[in-house]
């Protein structure tokens, strides 16, 4: 990935025509403001998909924006990974985007001029995969053998995290283990030739079983059908080791990803900030409503799966459980322990400190308040703080003060 310090000196210094490519206000006629803006999303990833499919078909983002009396054109963009969005918000050449944990951090360490908003997609499965008739069966088989995952993503952090619980340490080396780079979610689910065995996200796993990929694990601590071990065989087995880590019951990983906004926005529109977090728990509130495999064809164009599959994935996400975008004192947690991580493959110097991740809500959670309360103020507040359900909560945004101190 770039070098995002020099990303930070390259966007703060300013590029050249850069400003074009942010959102512009005019008066339109009867007072009311125009504003254009580019909105970056994965729609290969999981939930995020038909929850920004449904705001584009509906215009859902254009609607609240003109209750607010904004007249605004949006630009979606489509995006493989959240590098080349990071690299556009480095240009000035992007408003909004979703990330993993991997690139917020990286951003939030290089001070770049970002704040996050809101959970886009949580609770990602993502499956330690191999070929059909292959002999490694656990994850102890990828032992002095070679792995995809997409390296400084959220499949490469959640691989070093299974192994920390199975395998004694979350170092590959110290497996013998090979790690190479996969740069497209679809190329690791299909194991290419030269590789034992990847991780990738669900979605993409599930569109290649028919291919011959086959699931040995995954990042929630369950056995997939392929795995045949000292638990046993076949699929839903849980392993004892995941009760061991700190996540449980998220799992190995405490998988997040938020939308995010380049700041230059908020200093010129809040109101195009709260217009889209508005439109999107309206979204979410339309896909809750609906079956999850009806929910999944809103975006088979991406994701490649009948009925059946795509509701395996809606059902896994966070957002989908709970019914809100609202983010919690765990989902900011998540951004902080990964960053532990970082440091150990040396992709950030230091690790972040909670004052640094508090401080990445600090500008938008008012925002996230005030449409939290215009859209009813759903849910309870006892929702935020529940511990009978199979994700980590914890206050909401907007009470950051009252958050636990973390080390």
């Amino acid at each position: 990935m770039r070098d995002l310090t020099i990303g930070r000196r390259l966007l703060l210094g300013g590029v050249g025509g850069a400003a074009l490519a942010m959102p512009w206000l005019a008066r339109a006629q009867g007072g009311r403001e125009a504003a254009k803006v580019s909105v970056g999303r994965i729609p290969w990833a999981a939930y995020n998909s038909p929850m920004t499919q449904y705001m584009i078909e509906n215009k859902l983002f254009e609607r609240r924006a003109a209750e607010l009396g904004v007249d605004l054109t949006v630009d979606w963009r489509d995006y493989p990974t959240a590098l080349p969005m990071v690299e556009a918000i480095v240009g000035n050449n992007l408003d909004m985007g979703m990330w993993g944990n991997t690139p917020i951090i990286r951003a939030i360490s290089a001070k770049l001029p970002i704040s996050l908003m809101v959970v886009g997609e949580g609770h990602l499965r993502l499956v330690l995969a191999t070929r059909r008739g292959s002999p490694i069966r656990t994850i102890q088989d990828i032992k002095g053998k070679t792995v995809g995952a997409l390296l400084g993503g959220d499949p490469y952090n959640a691989l070093t995290q299974m192994m920390r619980w199975e395998l004694g340490s979350a170092n590959p080396r110290d497996h013998g283990i090979r790690v190479v780079n996969t740069p497209t979610l679809a190329q690791a689910a299909q194991v290419p030739s030269g590789m034992d065995a990847a991780i990738t996200v669900y979605p993409a796993f599930l569109a290649a079983e028919s291919t011959g990929t086959a699931g040995i694990m995954n990042s929630f601590g369950y056995t997939e059908d392929y795995y045949k071990g000292p638990e046993g065989e076949g699929g839903g087995i849980m392993l004892p080791s995941v009760r061991r880590s700190p996540f449980f019951p998220d799992g190995y990983y405490l998988h997040r990803s938020f939308w995010l906004v380049n700041n230059a926005l908020l200093d010129r529109n809040p109101k195009v900030a709260l217009a889209f977090l508005m439109a999107q728990q309206d979204a979410v509130n339309a896909l809750t409503a609906m079956e999850a495999g009806a929910v999944s064809q809103l975006v088979k164009e991406f994701w490649k799966l009948d009925p059946t599959q795509g509701a395996k994935v809606v059902n896994d996400d966070v957002i989908a459980r709970r019914g809100w975008i609202w983010p919690t004192e765990a989902d900011a947690r998540a951004v902080l322990e990964t960053s532990k991580y970082l440091v150990d493959s040396k992709m950030i110097p230091a690790p972040l400190t909670w004052s640094q991740v508090k401080e990445s809500f600090r500008r938008t959670a008012p925002i996230v308040k005030e449409a939290f309360d215009r859209l009813g103020g759903k849910p309870a507040a006892s929702e935020f703080t529940r511990t009978d359900v199979g994700d980590l909560r914890g206050r909401p945004v907007w009470e950051i003060d009252q958050w636990a101190e973390q080390s």
